[in-house]
């Protein structure tokens, strides 16, 4: 079966209308010539910059909540106008003021998320004792998961969520390891969201000294002459210079071009024995990631072991396994002998300040906030203002105003697709379903939330290698991917995801869609343009054959041509969840 965009479009189209009436899913799945009415796909319609706005710097519309009047209610005269306000209101959220996400966070009796570092090394780590031991390790990342889908769903600064989950993808970690998920409060709290609007090198370092990153790269053991690469080369290639400013093996590292390079500031560790650098290789070598590693050597976990002093789980400088010899990083020589942790913020220095970061990560932002394929003129420019902004606390900050309010962001509908990510938020919000999490769950091995959020095939925080999870449309718009968020969608409207665990209540409980849709409508085309209005907005256009098959489904026609004779309120009942269920499994509700 084909793959691309266009088959997976007429297949959604088919599958869900084959889920809808509850046939069977094998023969819509079969390859098969499409018949004459049937849905041939193509391009997006059109979207209003509402739409965009709410599908690209939020998770999707939550009618009555955080929709498309929110943003029709933002200052301005026009339509732009209500964008920039839209945009700056998102960059400077205010978290006191939360009141749902709050409220359910408090209802939801989480037990750790307020816990500093060290009481959850003493409750998670070092009392992860006896039988139990492993729900005690796992309880932090487990409430971590379950909060971030709260907030995603509930909180109304939506804008400073899809960052949060940009900078967990681009510093991934995996959480579910023994060693690392007792500290992921930590490193989700302290570390990626404290810093997801701020200064990147403060970020990097935050980073770097992060007890779940020294584990899941092994820089906690790196020392001396045995020094571990691992940490140092996703350092270069994944989280700084990235990929396309990697060189290779080079032999004589100093012949690297150079450009040239000037530190923001010169902290005082950069005037003592090693002068400022005023030029730098064009790239990275093989020779740098092992030159970075022994920067970094003597970076580890205060944890109780090989002679820390001791059993915390905070950032330990051990200078007995740092390498003390000097070193040349990006064609500059670091002295040796340097001061406690020199070599290390040197290094940082380096890699944050690099004009090849500065384009990594911002067309790393302009994909994500944009498409696929970022024009390069708009990566370079928002890497100026990365450049130009980095010694400011909120430099991300800024550059991410600079992407959103650029033209691309506004002219480029439809050339990305939801990841099973999105798409599973975008339905609980679309639908208003209840997602109420219950931490004395989160332990449950049957949660039915989770194993079918997982078989989507983005488990959260569950990306074993650290490069995180593909944000290009070809890795999600496959048969499998979207089979299984069509699963996930029919499962939520019919309300199968509801379950008891141990008695207690369920913890997805999927909306009354009838009580959402006016008592007045009671034929199938005004009933099918309130809810294509209701998740797309004002004004939407379906594609005629979109349109067609969801005519035909309430009215109860299907496979004939639809009539648009006035429903019963039984029948409405009982063809709303699958109309509805067909509407969000169409291509139209993919789109980003």
């Amino acid at each position: 079966m084909a793959t691309n965009a266009v088959a997976g479009r007429r297949e959604a189209l088919q599958a869900g209308a084959a889920l809808a009436v509850g046939a069977a899913l094998g023969p819509w799945l079969e390859a098969r010539p499409l018949a004459a009415d049937e849905p041939q796909g193509g391009p997006p319609a059109p979207a209003s910059l509402a739409q965009i706005a709410l599908n690209r710097l939020a998770f999707g519309p939550r009618p009555g909540s955080f929709d498309f009047d929110t943003f029709a209610a933002r200052p301005g005269a026009t339509d732009a106008d209500k964008l920039y306000n839209f945009i700056d209101w998102q960059l400077n959220p205010n978290f006191g003021d939360d009141a749902e996400y709050l409220s359910r966070r408090s209802a939801a009796g989480f037990a750790t998320l307020d816990k500093s570092l060290a009481q959850l090394w003493t409750d998670h780590v070092i009392g992860a004792t006896g039988a139990n031991s492993s729900n005690i390790r796992n309880q932090p990342a487990r409430e971590v998961r379950a909060d971030t889908l709260l907030r995603a769903v509930y909180s109304q600064w939506q804008l400073y969520e899809v960052l949060v989950w940009f900078w967990h993808n681009h510093f991934s970690v995996y959480a579910w390891d023994s060693s690392i998920a007792p500290v992921w409060v930590h490193y989700n709290r302290d570390v990626i969201r404290a810093n997801a609007l701020g200064n990147f090198r403060v970020f990097l370092e935050a980073v770097a000294k992060s007890a779940a990153m020294l584990y899941y790269l092994d820089n906690a053991t790196s020392q001396g002459a045995q020094f571990n690469e691992n940490f140092a080369r996703e350092l270069c290639e994944l989280h700084t210079l990235g990929a396309e400013n990697y060189l290779g093996v080079v032999e004589d590292p100093q012949s690297i071009p150079r450009q040239p390079f000037s530190l923001p500031a010169t902290p005082g560790y950069w005037t003592t024995g090693t002068t400022p650098p005023v030029e730098l290789a064009v790239g990275y070598c093989d020779n740098d990631v092992y030159e970075v590693a022994r920067c970094l050597t003597g970076w580890r976990v205060n944890d109780g072991t090989a002679g820390a002093p001791g059993n915390t789980g905070t950032f330990l400088y051990w200078s007995a396994w740092h390498d003390r010899a000097n070193k040349l990083v990006l064609g500059k020589f670091f002295q040796a002998d340097a001061g406690e942790q020199e070599d290390g913020w040197k290094a940082l220095d380096l890699l944050a300040y690099h004009p090849g970061t500065a384009r990594f990560i911002c067309r790393k932002l302009c994909r994500r906030l944009i498409g696929d394929n970022p024009p390069g003129t708009l990566v370079d420019a928002a890497a100026q203002v990365f450049m130009d902004q980095r010694l400011a606390p909120d430099q991300i900050r800024q550059v991410v105003r600079f992407i959103l309010q650029s033209p691309e962001f506004q002219t480029t509908w439809g050339e990305k697709i939801k990841t099973p990510a999105e798409a599973a938020i975008g339905l609980l919000r679309a639908t208003r379903a209840d997602y109420q999490p219950n931490a004395s769950l989160e332990f449950a091995t049957t949660n039915p939330i989770w194993s079918r959020y997982d078989a989507m095939g983005q488990p959260m925080f569950g990306r074993r290698s650290p490069d995180g999870y593909p944000d290009v449309k070809e890795a999600w718009s496959g048969t499998t991917s979207m089979l299984y968020r069509w699963r996930f969608c029919n499962d939520l409207v019919e309300d199968r995801i509801r379950t008891t665990i141990n008695g207690s209540p369920a913890l997805i409980t999927s909306a009354n869609l009838a009580a959402q849709t006016p008592a007045g409508l009671t034929t199938p085309s005004a009933i099918v343009d309130f809810w294509t209005a209701r998740v797309f907005g004002p004004g939407y256009t379906l594609p005629a054959p979109v349109r067609t098959e969801l005519l035909k489904m309430m009215s109860g026609s299907y496979p004939n041509d639809p009539n648009d004779n006035a429903l019963t309120t039984q029948q409405i009942n009982d063809r709303l969840k699958r109309m509805v269920a067909l509407l969000l499994m169409g291509p139209d509700f993919q789109w980003r």
